[in-house]
C-alpha cells in the first residue's frame, strides 16, 4: 500500500483565540494518525476594512516549538514573506529549525500581500518582487556554501555566515507560493516545490487542471522539466461545526465536503491523478478534533 500522495494539515491562523496547547494538541494528534505535515501561516497581522484587526502566532518561533514536540512530520511556512526578515535571518532560522526537527523543515517563500502588516510592522511594502529576488538569492547562497557576500539595490551583505549549517545537504527544501509569472520566473529554476492557496484555482478539479497547465507552461519557459517540480495545494475543507472563512474576501469558494471520509479520500486521489504531489488540508474548523476525523480518509488513501 502506497499513500498516493502526501496529507497536510494548516494550523489555525486567526480563526479563533487558540493556545499553545491546543496546537501542541493538534500536532501530537497528526503524528498519531499519520499525517506527513503540519504548516503554518507567516503573517504578523490582519486588517480589513469593517472589521477588527486579528493576528496569530509569530510563525518562526511557533514552528520550532513543532519541531520540538514531534518525531516524523515535516513542517514549515504557507509561505514565508522574505520581506519580514533580512535575508541571512531567514537562513539563519530555517537553518535552526531544521537542526531541531532533524531535516524535517521545508521553507516556503513569497513575496507577501497584505500591506497593512507591513505598515504595522514599519517594514517596506514597495518593490516587493525585485525586493524578494534579491532576498532569495542570499537565502539560497547560504543555503548552498554557508557564506554569502552580496551588494545590491536592497541589501547589503557581507561576509555572512551560515553556521551551524542545515541537517539536510544543500539547505532544506524550497517551495514558492505564487502563480505570478514574475515570481514563478525568479524561483522555478531553483524550488524543489510550488503551492497554490485553493482561491487560486477556485477549490475544484477544473480550475486546479488549468492551473496545474499554467504551472508546465512556466517551468517550460524557465528550462526547467515540469516533472522535476512537486507541486502541493492548499484546499479548503468543511468539517463538522464550519464557520465559513470570511476574513479575506478573496477566500470565500466552495469548500470540499470533509464530512464524508470517501468523498474526501475521492476528491484528494484526483488531486494525485492530475499531479499534485502534496496538499496542505485548510480545515474548517481547525481543531483536535477536526484533526483526528482524517484517521478514516488517510486509511482510504493509504488503501
Amino acid at each position: 500500500m502506497a499513500r498516493p500522495l502526501k496529507i497536510g494539515v494548516q494550523l489555525p491562523e486567526v480563526e479563533y483565540a487558540y493556545t499553545w496547547p491546543q496546537l501542541r494538541e493538534m500536532a501530537t494528534i497528526a503524528e498519531e494518525i499519520g499525517l506527513d505535515s503540519l504548516w503554518l501561516g507567516d503573517h504578523l497581522m490582519y486588517r480589513y476594512p469593517g472589521q477588527p484587526p486579528t493576528g496569530p502566532f509569530e510563525a518562526w518561533t511557533t514552528l520550532a516549538a513543532l519541531a520540538g514536540v514531534t518525531r516524523r512530520v515535516q513542517l514549515g511556512p504557507l509561505v514565508a514573506s522574505l520581506g519580514f526578515h533580512a535575508p541571512p535571518m531567514v537562513a539563519k532560522m530555517a537553518a535552526t529549525i531544521d537542526q531541531i526537527s532533524d531535516g524535517r523543515f521545508i521553507l516556503g517563500v513569497g513575496a507577501g500581500w497584505h500591506e497593512p502588516e507591513y505598515r504595522g510592522y514599519g517594514l517596506p511594502f514597495d518593490r516587493r518582487v525585485s525586493r524578494f529576488a534579491e532576498a532569495f538569492t542570499i537565502v539560497r547562497a547560504l543555503f548552498a556554501t554557508g557564506e554569502c557576500d552580496f551588494h545590491g539595490d536592497y541589501y547589503d551583505i557581507e561576509g555572512a555566515v551560515l553556521f551551524p549549517p542545515p541537517v539536510q545537504p544543500g539547505g532544506p527544501p524550497l517551495m514558492v507560493g505564487s502563480k505570478a509569472p514574475r515570481m514563478l520566473a525568479i524561483t522555478l529554476p531553483y524550488v524543489q516545490m510550488w503551492n497554490a492557496w485553493f482561491a487560486d484555482y477556485g477549490n475544484n478539479r477544473e480550475g486546479l487542471a488549468k492551473l496545474l497547465a499554467w504551472i508546465d507552461q512556466a517551468c517550460e519557459r524557465a528550462g526547467r522539466d515540469p516533472a522535476t517540480l512537486v507541486r502541493t495545494v492548499a484546499p479548503l475543507v468543511r468539517m463538522d461545526g464550519a464557520q465559513g472563512r470570511d476574513a479575506n474576501p478573496e477566500d470565500r469558494v466552495p469548500a470540499l465536503d470533509g464530512r464524508d471520509p470517501a468523498a474526501l479520500a475521492e476528491e484528494l486521489a484526483a488531486y494525485a491523478e492530475l499531479g499534485v504531489g502534496h496538499v496542505q488540508l485548510v480545515l474548517d474548523p481547525v481543531t483536535a478534533e477536526t484533526v483526528a476525523a482524517l484517521e478514516p480518509v488517510l486509511r482510504l488513501l493509504d488503501a
